[in-house]
C-alpha cells in the first residue's frame, strides 16, 4: 500500500543558494551519512510542496524573455513557470530524506502542458512532487511533477525525468524511442552561444548548478567546460517557434548531449500534420551530435458528441 502523501505549505519561495549548499554536501566523502544530508539512497518520499499566492515580477519576466529568445508578450513564455517552481523542485530535493543528492543527476526529459496561457497580472499556485523511482539501462530515474493553478483551474503542468547515474537494468526502458528531424532536413537557424551563456541563464532562472556557470566548476564534476542549461535549450527552441504555438500545446523533449559553451549550434524542424518535429544538433562534422530532440503537439480535449478536438477547433 502506497504510503499517504504528506503536503507542506510553504509561505514564500525558499532561497536557492542555501539550497544548492545543502545539495553539495553529499558530495564530501561520509557526509550522506548524516541524516539530515540528502543522497542515503531508499525510496523517495511522498512530499508534495505547496505554495500559493504568487505574483509575478514584469520585470524578470522580461529578463528571461531577452535570454532565451523570447517576444515581450503580456502573457508568460510558456517555459517559465518552469523557473518559477525550480525553488520548490530544489528544496524537494535538498531534503535529508531524498534519496539522491541533487548534484550529479541528469536531467533526460521534460514534458509541458499548457492548457492554456498564463497572463503576466495572474496569481499562481505551484504544486510539486516527486514519483517512485523507476529502473533505467544507466541507473534508476524518477520524475519531479508540477502543477501551475489559477483558482481551481490546472492551467499549466510539466514532468522533469532525472537520471541518477549508476548500475543499471539493461532490460528497463530508457525511453529512447522518441521522433527526431533526420540529419538530412536543413536547418532553420544557427545560433551562436557565447561562454557566459550559463551565468546568464542562472541570472534569470536561480538554476545556478556548478557545471553551468564556469569551466573551473563544471571539470570538477566531469564535463571538460561549462554546458549550457538543457532547459534553456528548450526554451529557446519553442521562442524559435513561438509564432507557431497555440494556445493549448503538449512539448516533450530528450536532452541527448551537452553544449559545450562556447558553441554553436543548428536547428531544424520538421511538421508532421498539427505537430512540428524540432531539433538542436551540432553543425558541420558534427552534425550527428544531437544535443536535444523535441515535439510540439496540440492539446487534444473531448468534446459533448465524443469526438477528440485540438484546441485549435479541428475534429480528429
Amino acid at each position: 500500500m502506497a504510503p499517504e502523501t504528506t503536503t507542506r505549505k510553504l509561505q514564500s519561495a525558499p532561497r536557492i543558494l542555501p539550497l544548492y549548499a545543502r545539495a553539495v554536501i553529499p558530495m564530501v566523502p561520509g557526509a550522506r551519512l548524516l541524516p539530515w544530508v540528502p543522497g542515503g539512497g531508499g525510496e523517495i518520499p511522498a512530499v508534495r510542496l505547496e505554495l500559493d499566492g504568487v505574483i509575478l515580477d514584469p520585470a524578470a519576466v522580461a529578463a528571461y524573455a531577452k535570454v532565451c529568445g523570447f517576444a515581450l508578450r503580456d502573457h508568460l513564455p510558456p517555459t517559465y513557470p518552469h523557473v518559477l517552481a525550480f525553488p520548490l523542485h530544489m528544496a524537494l530535493m535538498s531534503d535529508g530524506a531524498f534519496p539522491f543528492g541533487a548534484v550529479g543527476l541528469v536531467h533526460i526529459a521534460n514534458r509541458i502542458t499548457q492548457h492554456r496561457r498564463l497572463g503576466i497580472g495572474e496569481e499562481l499556485a505551484l504544486r510539486v512532487e516527486a514519483t517512485k523511482i523507476t529502473r533505467h539501462p544507466k541507473g534508476r530515474a524518477f520524475d519531479v511533477v508540477t502543477e501551475v493553478r489559477v483558482g481551481r483551474q490546472i492551467a499549466w503542468e510539466s514532468t522533469s525525468t532525472f537520471l541518477s547515474r549508476g548500475k543499471g537494468d539493461p532490460a528497463a526502458s530508457s525511453g529512447e524511442a522518441f521522433p527526431i528531424v533526420g540529419d538530412d532536413v536543413p536547418a532553420s537557424a544557427e545560433w551562436r552561444l557565447p561562454g557566459d551563456l550559463g551565468r546568464r541563464y542562472a541570472a534569470v532562472s536561480g538554476d545556478r548548478n556548478p557545471i553551468h556557470m564556469h569551466s573551473l566548476t563544471a571539470k570538477p564534476l566531469g564535463f571538460a567546460a561549462a554546458i549550457a542549461h538543457g532547459m534553456w535549450t528548450k526554451a529557446r527552441a519553442l521562442a524559435a517557434l513561438e509564432s507557431r504555438l497555440p494556445d493549448a500545446f503538449v512539448t516533450d523533449v530528450r536532452f541527448r548531449r551537452p553544449i559545450y559553451l562556447p558553441a554553436r549550434v543548428e536547428f531544424a524542424t520538421a511538421d508532421e500534420g498539427e505537430e512540428i518535429d524540432f531539433t538542436v544538433r551540432g553543425r558541420g562534422e558534427k552534425r550527428g551530435n544531437r544535443h536535444l530532440d523535441g515535439r510540439v503537439a496540440p492539446v487534444a480535449v473531448k468534446t459533448r458528441a465524443g469526438t477528440t478536438k485540438t484546441k485549435t477547433g479541428k475534429a480528429k
